[in-house]
């Protein structure tokens, strides 16, 4: 998914990740509006998990999406 549809969906996205990251706050949430990489980051920091399992959450997520 390109940067423009992932920013276009990003409320429906955001949702879903409220869902599965319940620890991620509003503002880490709007910190990475939008941001792809910058959410991979928070999740990773935050959960604890490698970059690649950030990426494949993320990525599961946007699967759903489209």
């Amino acid at each position: 998914m390109n940067s423009d549809i992932f920013e276009g969906k990003w409320d429906q996205f955001k949702g879903q990740i409220r869902q599965q990251y319940g620890e991620l706050t509003d503002d880490e949430l709007e910190t990475a509006k939008g941001n792809k990489e910058e959410l991979v980051g928070k999740i990773k920091e935050k959960y604890g998990k490698t970059r690649e399992e950030a990426e494949q959450a993320v990525n599961k997520i946007v699967a759903k999406l489209n």
